[in-house]
């Protein structure tokens, strides 16, 4: 649930602060106090963009940050996959825009914006009037239908998918095959195998050789420091193994007569043996430091090789041998280009069928779940004044028009005059009726939503009298079990609100500034009168406000 609304030096936002509760929660004012500025901040605050010209003349930044109580494990799991802090069942989404350019935090941990999108699709759905107009393409239509059925789709819709990609990958092939072009394609790839087995490489070879081109390459500075680490630390001219050996010799005469000297004679002993040890060690070293030219030659040609063949198969070894198989394999196709085409097209004809059941299998759901769907729809039409209505999901293959989402050709028709027939949802509904249209699709969604709030923003545009009375009846029985929030202008609508807010437009200090408040009994009266009456508000005008709330305070308890 949506707790807390917090917008600073947001376009005509100097501060304000909304504390939002469970139920039916209602904003108006008049047009342009700026309601819809708030949306547009909530939208900021979940990743969406603005203009840079939201920041409020006179100040450096614009804040907008959103607190919600979530029980969701969904979301849960989300935050804990993004390493997001979370405790008290708490998370608050902040979003700053500064100099043009805007930093985005989840409980404190700055992230990506479209991170604030994927958390907040668990979160908060907002439906505006241009939702209106895009449910009248078909790939919303289609897309919608599919959300409705997201249960029994996901894993099927998963699985067409993955075949789907690769019969498109294996039809591409097929297409590809280019018989004249193939000696050509031959004789190439026979130069690069050629080329890369007359190199007669082995696993790890480039690394011992640049191991040893390095040492050879710098031979002589080793060799000096070696030769005079073997001076100093050996037997002859005064070196540390002498050395050594002449204090052993003095130690040895008087090991017998004190213990303490027998374990200087031990330790001292160990010391020569280690000497002995590294001598023999960097004799051993300082030979293999001499080579001829010829084999630093050997060795440097070789690597030349080596680089020349990775510069064109791989950046080693062992990637220049796997490309050497590839290579291979395509010779190998190339010399039964015939054979290998029929197994091609083989393949493609039994992922075609496999791609057919999927769609099969995909399309009879939605075909079942569209008259489920349609009829639910009806119902809350009627719920909306729409009597006589009709509706229907219609689905239709064709096998033709194969995508990752199957054949089906998805199109919403309705009919809302009593004797006329059904058709295409585009061609006859009014701004007024979409409205109606809209929330009735939302009201049997949110029997399976999982989101707990809703914000309408305005979506009552074009609809008065009866049916204003019947989208707010509609939007109260929605927020029995979710969180509403609608932006209107509509009194019907506004009384039937658990908690009312007014939105003004003030000028303060000769600046222009909006400002919220949440009305009390009297106050609530007093804004559905000037929502009726306009600029006149007389006492009749204030009683009918007062009958109208408690009309609608009535008409909750039958929810």
């Amino acid at each position: 649930m949506l707790r807390n609304i917090h917008v600073k030096n947001f376009a005509l936002i100097d501060e304000v602060e909304i504390d939002l509760y469970k139920g039916f929660n209602v904003l108006t004012g008049e047009t342009g106090a700026g309601k819809s500025i708030i949306i547009d901040a909530v939208n900021f605050a979940l990743g969406h963009r603005v203009s840079k010209d939201v920041v409020r003349e006179d100040t450096d930044y614009a804040l907008s940050e959103l607190t919600f109580s979530i029980d969701n494990d969904s979301i849960i799991e989300k935050l804990k996959s993004y390493d997001i802090p979370y405790e008290d069942g708490e998370i608050i989404f902040s979003r700053k825009i500064a100099s043009g350019k805007s930093v985005a935090r989840v409980n404190g941990e700055t992230v990506p914006a479209a991170t604030l999108k994927i958390l907040a699709a668990d979160l908060l759905d907002i439906h505006g009037q241009h939702d209106n107009q895009s449910l009248l393409s078909k790939a919303s239509q289609h897309k919608l239908l599919d959300s409705f059925l997201e249960d029994k789709l996901d894993s099927k819709l998963a699985k067409l998918k993955e075949c789907y990609v690769n019969y498109k990958a294996s039809l591409a092939e097929l297409e590809n095959i280019d018989i004249s072009e193939s000696d050509k394609q031959l004789s190439y790839l026979t130069y690069q195998i050629n080329e890369i087995d007359g190199a007669s490489l082995s696993e790890g070879e480039d690394e011992e050789l640049e191991r040893l081109y390095k040492k050879m390459s710098s031979a002589k500075k080793i060799a000096e420091s070696v030769t005079l680490a073997h001076r100093l630390t050996g037997y002859e001219d005064n070196g540390a193994g002498a050395g050594v050996g002449r204090a052993l010799s003095q130690i040895r005469m008087i090991s017998d007569l004190d213990d303490e000297a027998k374990e200087l004679e031990t330790v001292l002993t160990d010391i020569d043996s280690i000497l002995n040890d590294f001598n023999r060690m960097v004799a051993d070293y300082e030979s293999s430091l001499d080579f001829s030219d010829s084999e630093f030659y050997e060795v440097e040609n070789r690597l030349n090789v080596i680089n020349s063949l990775k510069s064109k198969y791989g950046n080693s070894v062992e990637s220049i041998l796997i490309n050497r198989d590839r290579i291979a394999s395509e010779i190998d196709k190339l010399n039964n280009i015939d054979e290998y085409r029929l197994n091609l097209e083989k393949k493609v004809g039994e992922l075609k069928k496999e791609l057919l059941v999927y769609c099969e299998e995909i399309s009879d759901i939605r075909m079942m779940g569209a008259k489920d769907i349609s009829s639910q729809i009806v119902n809350a039409l009627k719920d909306l004044n729409f009597l006589d209505s009709q509706f229907e999901i219609r689905v239709t293959k064709d096998e033709d028009n194969i995508t990752s989402s199957g054949y089906d050709d998805v199109e919403l028709f309705v009919c809302t005059n009593p004797g006329e027939k059904l058709k295409p949802l585009a061609q006859v509904a009014s701004g007024g009726e979409m409205s109606r249209i809209m929330l009735a699709i939302k009201s049997v969604m949110a029997k399976k939503d999982e989101i707990p709030t809703l914000i309408f923003d305005e979506i009552d545009t074009g609809i008065s009298g009866r049916a204003a009375q019947k989208v707010s009846e509609k939007i109260g029985q929605i927020s029995r079990n979710h969180q509403v929030i609608v932006v209107t202008h509509l009194p019907q609508i506004a009384a039937m609100a658990d908690n009312h807010y007014e939105i003004k437009k003030e000028t303060v200090d000769n600046r222009t500034v909006t400002s919220i408040k949440c009305l009390k009994d009297t106050e609530i009266i007093e804004e559905l009168a000037r929502m009726l009456g306009g600029v006149s508000i007389t006492d009749a005008v204030i009683e009918n406000a007062r009958d109208m709330k408690i009309q609608a305070n009535n008409n909750k308890l039958e929810f």
